[in-house]
């Protein structure tokens, strides 16, 4: 058994922080989570003060990043000048695309999921779509890519669900694929259910589901094909949803109808879909989504670092859709940035303030992004759940003086002290106990592009 005394732990349904409260945990599930009345007051650091890890500061559940690409992250300070929008920065991204080979991968992904282990992030969900070798050539091992990232999270220490992309043509109207697009297509929706098939990783800090990766890269005959392989065998699915007007456009002049609308005909939406962006819905869109219990995951730094808007994410939530949260393009990796600018950003958008409330972000962080990755018993500090820890100082230049409560509000990354991961600790004093993250990040990134 392994003990820890958290100064905060935010525990479920509760509208803000408990103080004192004894975590226990073995064989990484918690099996105690404890309020302890009238408990000391904890020492400067963490220490181990009998057989229990002193926690000072604010205990939360792991947070979930339910939206990644990766590789994007050779891109972070390289894209953000000039003009252009979000089909000038894809090209960008296409080149960093054309240059990745399984190796060149495991490395990037290691740094880059390691460093999402310092920001508390305990499970990823990697909307993975770099399929094949150059020119679409398939690697003698079809799902090297994939088994790449497995590999790179099981070294960073955190879970992983590969949500395995179809992605088949380069527009709505169907057009093919060109240039570095080729690597990420199965010819079609057949064989690529036939390639992820083919992949059965063991490990236990993984797991599978699918993605759609839009509308514009899946043939509307062929998105029942993708949405019954993740049905039949119970995996979620993902899909890039309205991310930009031209999108909803291009769907209406090919389908007479919004994406989200086409969607809903071929059977993709459902409990167990998560709708990426949904930054342009109609008010009938909006109603689709929350009808059919289709979560949404925002993106918030992305949607903004690429022009492409502010989402109606309180309509979405009332309407009946969960919202998560995702990095996304990792111009940053920081999902307290992404959860209070959840708040901040409808502000801007309505000009009225209070629409979510810190459980709600927190919700969002937690156990809501657990739940769209396919891992029911993460996010909480509940008895049976996974015994996934990370505490966020108080005492920093950020966090002092703020209550507990407001620490979604006030705290970033760096404010992490103490990640655990399925009962095992993955940093240690702001520190990622096996991985050198900015060096491994470094040489990760210089050698895709150079």
């Amino acid at each position: 058994m392994t003990r820890w005394l958290a100064e905060y732990a935010w525990l479920p349904d509760h509208a803000e922080p408990t103080p004192d409260v004894l975590i226990e945990a073995t064989d990484g599930r918690l099996t105690a989570v404890t309020p302890l009345a009238g408990g000391g007051s904890p020492a400067a650091g963490v220490e181990v003060l009998g057989d229990a890890t002193r926690l000072p500061g604010l205990t939360l559940p792991g947070l979930a990043d339910a939206h990644s690409h990766a590789f994007h992250r050779a891109l972070r300070g390289r894209t953000h000048d000039g003009r252009g929008d979000f089909w000038s920065w894809r090209d960008l991204m296409y080149a960093v695309a054309a240059r990745l080979d399984p190796d060149s991968y495991l490395a990037l992904a290691r740094a880059a999921y390691a460093e999402m282990a310092l920001a508390g992030i305990t499970c990823v969900g990697e909307f993975h779509y770099l399929h094949h070798g150059p020119g679409g050539t398939p690697y003698d091992d079809p799902n090297a890519m994939s088994a790449a990232l497995v590999e790179a999270a099981a070294h960073a220490g955190i879970r992983l669900t590969v949500l395995d992309a179809a992605y088949l043509t380069a527009g709505v109207d169907g057009a093919e694929l060109v240039g570095p697009q080729r690597r990420f297509g199965d010819g079609d929706a057949l064989r690529w259910a036939e390639r992820v098939d083919a992949f059965r990783p063991a490990d236990e800090h993984v797991r599978l589901g699918a993605a759609i990766h839009s509308v514009r890269a899946v043939p509307a005959e062929q998105l029942a094909t993708v949405a019954g392989w993740a049905d039949r065998h119970g995996l979620p699915l993902h899909v890039h949803l309205s991310e930009q007007p031209a999108e909803n456009d291009a769907c209406r002049a090919v389908h007479g109808c919004t994406p989200t609308r086409l969607l809903a005909d071929h059977g993709v939406l459902g409990r167990h879909t998560t709708a990426v962006h949904a930054t342009h819905p109609t008010a009938a869109d909006v109603a689709l989504l929350g009808d059919s219990r289709t979560g949404v995951c925002l993106c918030p730094t992305t949607e903004r670092e690429l022009a492409d808007g502010i989402g109606p994410a309180r309509r979405m939530a009332e309407a009946g859709s969960p919202l998560s949260l995702g990095s996304d393009s990792h111009a940053v990796v920081d999902l307290f940035e992404e959860a209070r600018a959840v708040e901040l950003d409808e502000r801007l958008r309505t000009r009225k303030r209070g629409h979510f409330g810190a459980a709600d972000l927190v919700t969002a962080a937690t156990v809501t992004g657990h739940a769209a990755l396919g891992w029911g018993d993460a996010g909480r500090l509940a008895v049976g759940d996974r015994a996934d820890l990370v505490t966020v100082r108080l005492d920093s230049a950020r966090t002092a003086g703020v209550p507990p409560v407001g620490v979604f509000f006030a705290a970033t990354a760096a404010d992490v002290t103490h990640v655990v991961v399925d009962g095992r600790t993955v940093v240690a004093d702001g520190r990622h106990l096996t991985v050198d993250v900015p060096t491994e990040l470094r040489d990760s990134i210089a050698a895709v592009l150079s």
